[in-house]
């Protein structure tokens, strides 16, 4: 919902845009590190406090947001707001204990869906809210939507009677996790304005090197880590993640950047306005993704989460090489990304998800759903920081070589995916 609002909030606070693109930025970061932590936490002080837990930081950061007088409050805010990212891993957790697989996997499709935007309506009230009454209003209707989760959550969600893991929290390894996520994601970021080769960027490489060792060196140690080593070396666990960071880059980076630059080029590509293209090319995959994502799930609780995954796959790699292979053909481009709403949006999203519940350890069930949740968001990153060179380039050449990259990168995550072992249960 914020995100039409970002030039009416560098406005109100005498900001550039730039500068406010943080508000956005921020949010997804704190999520992934929230994600994980939150996650993992919920093992042992059960789900429906940890939910709770989630929704009243949500709750505060929103009257932050709502009262900031400036861009540093605002940030504090967002950053607080982003725990909200782990309900979608915790209900995805609380569904698959409550309820059997056949019905899980149609719940989680709708939980899915829900997570890809609801096919663009938020955004469109987002910015209807800000035209109208300015970007603050759109901060009190989170707060109210956040009060009534809040209520739901303490009169519907079960309570878990004891907790899953023994043992207590792995603050050091959360600690030493979310501190490599968060110079991974600058690593990415920073790459793909200053430079790979920058200093700067070198440093947050050198930094996600040595956080990344020291979460290894931690883990070893613990008897309640936050994932044991032998979970993450094993063929049920990092193929999954693997495949998620890996598809995230190569299909977002098409629907969510590519494609946009080449909608609203009027030299090489359709000469669309923001509106228009939007319209054409990231409204339908997010509307055909509420209908897809559920039955998607259904299916794939009859017919196993890995064949639909693999599946799925296959399809996004063919939309993909067709939209490769005629970028300058508007309606064809239309129609893959239409297709990339059911391929992606519905059976590779609402599979992976899925498998981040269904592989994770049993004694520590929460554990990969929010591995796999920071997964996502590393992935996004990546995809647009490894072809935003080519793509922002502007011409023909540029937007091609961005496209097959996609694909190439794409048919990694499919080559991932076959190398998943299911998790005996």
């Amino acid at each position: 919902m914020i995100t039409p609002a970002l030039p009416d909030i560098a406005r109100s606070l005498g900001e550039n845009v730039g500068a406010v693109s943080q508000v956005s930025s921020l949010f997804f970061l704190a999520g992934a590190v929230g994600g994980v932590v939150l996650s993992r936490w919920s093992d042992f002080i059960g789900r429906k406090r940890a939910l709770l837990i989630v929704l009243a930081l949500l709750s505060v950061g929103t009257l932050v947001c709502l009262f900031a007088p400036n861009l540093t409050w605002l940030l504090v805010g967002r950053v607080l707001q982003g725990a909200s990212s782990a309900a979608f891993q915790l209900s995805y957790v609380i569904l698959s204990e409550s309820m059997t697989a056949k019905v899980f996997g149609t719940t989680l499709g709708v939980i899915t869906a829900v997570n890809g935007g609801v096919g663009g309506v938020d955004g469109y009230l987002g910015g209807l809210l800000a035209d109208t009454f300015g970007y603050r209003s759109i901060f009190v209707v989170i707060f109210l939507v956040g009060l009534v989760a809040l209520l739901c959550v303490q009169l519907v969600v079960p309570k878990t009677a004891r907790a899953v893991s023994a043992g207590r929290m792995d603050w050091w390894g959360a600690a030493a996790l979310s501190l490599a996520l968060i110079t991974i994601t600058y690593f990415v970021s920073n790459g793909s304005s200053a430079g790979w080769l920058a200093p700067v960027t070198l440093g947050y490489l050198a930094g996600s090197i040595v956080f990344v060792i020291a979460f290894w060196l931690i883990e070893k140690r613990r008897l309640t880590p936050l994932i044991a080593i032998e979970h993450l070396r094993s063929r049920q666990v990092w193929p999954v993640l693997a495949t998620t960071v890996l598809t995230l880059s190569g299909v977002f980076a098409v629907i969510n950047f590519t494609v946009v630059l080449l909608s609203q080029d009027a030299k090489h590509g359709f000469g669309l306005d923001a509106a228009t293209g939007a319209l054409l090319f990231l409204a339908p995959p997010a509307l055909i993704g509420v209908v897809s994502a559920p039955l998607s799930g259904w299916l794939a609780g009859r017919r196993g989460w890995i064949p639909v995954l693999r599946v799925g796959m296959v399809l996004c790699i063919l939309a993909l090489v067709v939209i490769a292979l005629l970028p300058q053909n508007l309606w064809t481009v239309f129609a893959m990304i239409a297709l990339l709403g059911v391929t992606y949006n519905g059976l590779v999203l609402t599979t992976i998800n899925g498998l981040g519940v269904v592989q994770s350890p049993a004694e520590a069930p929460a554990a990969l759903p929010g591995l796999n949740g920071a997964a996502f968001g590393i992935g996004a990153s990546l995809g647009i920081g490894i072809v935003a060179p080519f793509a922002a380039a502007g011409t023909a050449g540029g937007y091609s070589v961005a496209l097959w990259i996609s694909v190439c990168i794409t048919v990694l995550a499919l080559l991932a995916s076959l190398l998943i072992v299911p998790r005996r249960s």
